[in-house]
């Protein structure tokens, strides 16, 4: 018992230190703005802060505006952020130095002058990349991340690190270590997970653009639930290197890193700059495409494919209405909608996601818990991975005819043997390539899906793991999808939850049905999807909902 008290307070004391360093670096982030404002006091932030950033990386690069007016404006904006809705775990102070560096470079790149904020998990050169986790801090790491480099290469300035849920592997956003980040646009819900830290910076404007990872919708539940846009690639158009995962070396579930900003013209000249040459020899494991101009600028009407349920998670009463109104807008705009039939996403949540990410029975993922003091965000699957195989089975035959769901996932958790993980992987290629038959007998250039929404209240996630099946479905099937806001929860949506009651009637669908309440005035998106390595053409398809 001694040492166990021992053990823990060290660990708290590890935790204090880096909330102090956290709120070192707020108070650090006070005094330059501060400073900055009284040496310059007719610099209109206000407008600055209110420029889109394509306009704005214009003004930056051909000099009309300075990039310290831009960077102290976005500081100053970023704190009052992080005051609000706890989104920063810490300030680079070296962006300072990056930034005297910037204003003496003379090939001026595409993001020249651009602060740009990081996801935690995301490697920046001696500073931790902590994912939540206490054992995680005071190791800083020894180089930047492939994406980092490539951003300063183009003349970014990556100036904060972001909040994340421990592990990842959750769409709220809390920890031990820096607590629970909130939504900007009401304080009660989550901003949406992992990259929460990112959609509450840059919901509420404290950030222009920002860079995060996604492995069932990291990037799309921030950008949906905090009112932005973001678009997660194809898992290998984009340099993963030095980036943190939160299940290391699985393969069934595609990852990938990706932007998030207030709209699509930013997304597209993130991956401009990115799919640089640059990228291709800092990593040559990514194929060498350039972002491809004449898809992203084309004006062709398109061929949608459309639906609005995937007949798992019943969409709220708003997400049927926001596919309803943009597929009567697309098709009024002279493009083409095309009903898509989705089956059995019962199965790919369950033995392609939930299995494939825990194949080994959740040993790896219950190994990076030890030492920690909380298991936030992810009790069901902690738990259910630390149950030894004979009560998993009993559970999962006695829950089956109550609670089907309940069932699979215990199910779905067993330890695989390398045969079993193989014919896995065997099984979901060719999910995909029936995916994409279906897909171009019906000769779709794009699909628009539902989008989970409106955001959930905090702490609800973690009993809602079940509903990340929109999303989740994209990974398995390694396309690129990006999500667009396009309406607002209405008194009639809230109404409408009355009749709410989900397709298996179970305690998750009277969960959700809760979780969705009270949320009047909340941004709702849809999903925008293209087949692989088409991230130009889903950009283009982005655009044009955002337009309409």
């Amino acid at each position: 018992l001694l040492l166990r008290w021992r053990r823990r307070r060290a660990l708290w004391r590890k935790v204090a230190e880096a909330q102090e360093r956290q709120e070192r670096s707020l108070v650090r982030m006070e005094e330059v703005a501060r400073r900055f404002r009284e040496q310059h006091p007719s610099v209109n932030m206000v407008s600055i802060l209110s420029l889109p950033l394509p306009e704005l990386s214009k003004k930056l690069r051909d000099g009309s505006l300075p990039p310290d007016h831009v960077f102290y404006a976005y500081v100053g904006k970023a704190l009052q952020m992080a005051t609000e809705t706890n989104c920063i775990t810490e300030f680079l102070q070296e962006s300072e130095t990056q930034l005297r560096k910037a204003k003496l470079m003379e090939k001026r790149g595409l993001l020249y002058g651009v602060p740009v904020s990081i996801k935690d998990s995301i490697d920046c050169q001696g500073h931790d990349s902590t994912l939540g986790f206490i054992k995680n801090l005071n190791k800083p790491a020894a180089e930047d991340s492939v994406v980092v480099q490539v951003l300063k290469r183009q003349g970014a300035i990556p100036f904060v690190k972001t909040n994340v849920p421990q592990s990842l592997i959750s769409y709220d956003c809390k920890n031990l270590i820096f607590g629970q980040t909130c939504n900007p646009l009401l304080y009660t819900r989550t901003p949406g997970g992992s990259s929460g830290g990112e959609g509450a910076l840059i919901g509420g404007g404290g950030s222009i653009l920002g860079i995060g990872t996604d492995v069932g919708g990291s990037l799309r539940f921030p950008a949906a639930f905090c009112g932005i846009c973001a678009i997660k690639p194809t898992g290998n158009r984009l340099s993963k290197r030095g980036i943190m995962a939160g299940v290391v070396g699985q393969k069934a579930v595609a990852a990938a890193v990706g932007p998030l900003a207030k709209d699509v013209e930013s997304l597209a000249l993130c991956l401009r700059a990115l799919l640089s040459e640059d990228m291709f020899s800092l990593d040559s494991t990514v194929p060498p495409l350039p972002f491809n101009e004449e898809v992203y600028s084309s004006t062709k009407p398109l061929r949608i494919g459309y639906y609005e349920t995937d007949f798992f998670t019943m969409p709220s009463p708003a997400m049927r209405r926001a596919i309803r109104e943009t597929k009567q807008l697309l098709e009024e705009a002279g493009h083409t909608l095309v009903p898509f039939e989705l089956t059995n996403v019962d199965y790919v949540v369950f033995n392609y996601c939930v299995r494939g990410m825990f194949a080994d029975g959740g040993s790896s993922f219950v190994k990076k818990f030890k030492g920690e003091m909380e298991k936030g965000g992810t009790g069901l699957f902690f738990w259910l991975a630390k149950a030894p195989h004979w009560l998993k089975t009993l559970l999962s035959w006695t829950a089956k005819p109550f609670v089907p769901r309940f069932s699979s996932i215990i199910r779905s958790m067993k330890e695989n043997t390398v045969d079993e993980v193989w014919s896995l992987h065997h099984e979901i290629e060719d999910f995909c390539h029936q995916f994409i038959a279906q897909w171009k007998k019906l000769n779709l250039d794009v699909m628009l899906c539902p989008m989970l929404g409106p955001a959930l209240g905090i702490g609800y996630p973690a009993k809602l793991s079940v509903a990340v099946s929109y999303t989740m479905l994209y990974n398995a099937l390694d396309f690129p999808a990006g999500v667009v806001p396009v309406t607002l929860v209405t008194d009639e949506d809230e109404e409408g939850l009355k009749g709410y009651k989900g397709y298996y009637q179970d305690w998750w669908d009277r969960t959700l049905a809760k979780a969705f309440r009270g949320s009047v005035g909340m941004p709702v998106a849809v999903q925008c999807v293209a087949l692989p390595w088409q991230e130009e053409l889903c950009l283009r398809f982005m655009k044009e909902v955002e337009t309409l």
